[in-house]
């Protein structure tokens, strides 16, 4: 039978309570015998008593607490690790190049850290950039994997992946949040991107952060419909877009700190 930690808190409280209620009485009643004294040791003993259990809820409580934050780093834990298996299949349908989306979260949450990111909104982000291209899911292989270039008809039905992934993750409780970047990665900085068209910094920061990140590793790395461009040539393109694309200050971040990054991406997937 499993006890609940409400149930063992408040019967361990009420245990421990009743006991020294019970013996504590008696030992003041056997040793005073004045009324003022008795009442003096009386209000003593209660204060003593508020102390105590204070004290003992206030562990008690934070044992709770450190066990259930430990339960929820495990689901949580489990979670990414169930994600980058459907991550990693993903990225073999779509014939990306070694662990594409797990190097571009890697990469992103750095970028992110670097750029002030913290808590609860790196976290969303660090899902957000492992499922980018979630929506692609939906789309067939005939445009996914399509050698050559795609026809405005094919390019059609790719642009809708961004509405299908933000879909998707708005159908699951802890990821309704990560949708920024499957959902406005493709947006640009002078409000030419799509799906919605946003510019500046009306594009969520997550996806700002990711779509420098994304662009990098787009050109950096060989495609089904491309090869890879030398490194220079990246780097001078990140400038070149910083501004229309892009968001000029974080392609200066992400230069400025671009061995570091590159760094992470190489890291082993963790």
């Amino acid at each position: 039978m499993t006890i609940s930690p409400q149930f063992r808190t408040a019967f361990s409280y009420v245990l421990l309570s009743t006991l020294w209620i019970w013996f504590s009485d008696r030992a003041l009643n056997a040793m005073v015998h004045g009324q003022a004294e008795l009442t003096f040791l009386q209000s003593v003993k209660g204060g003593l008593f508020v102390l105590a259990t204070g004290a003992l809820l206030y562990w008690m409580i934070g044992r709770d607490l450190r066990r259930l934050q430990m339960a929820n780093e495990t689901l949580r834990n489990g979670h990414k690790q169930a994600l980058r298996v459907l991550v990693s299949a993903m990225d073999i349908r779509h014939k990306e190049t070694g662990d594409h989306s797990d190097r571009v979260m890697r990469m992103s949450a750095g970028l992110a850290r670097l750029a002030g990111v913290h808590g609860e909104a790196l976290r969303h982000l660090t899902f957000g950039a492992l499922l980018h291209d979630i929506g692609k899911l939906a789309l067939p292989d005939s445009i996914l994997i399509k050698p050559g270039k795609l026809d405005d008809d094919e390019m059609a039905v790719m642009r809708q992946h961004p509405q299908l992934g933000h879909d998707l993750l708005q159908q699951v409780d802890f990821l309704r949040k990560a949708s920024d970047i499957p959902y406005s990665h493709h947006e640009r900085w002078d409000g030419t991107g799509y799906p919605q068209g946003l510019r500046g910094e009306a594009i969520p920061l997550a996806a700002r952060i990711f779509s420098v990140v994304d662009v990098w590793d787009a050109l950096i790395t060989a495609r089904v419909y491309k090869p890879a461009w030398p490194e220079p040539d990246v780097l001078d393109y990140l400038r070149q877009v910083a501004g229309s694309q892009l968001d000029p200050d974080l392609v200066t971040l992400f230069l400025a700190h671009y061995d570091e990054l590159k760094m992470l991406g190489h890291a082993p997937a963790g």
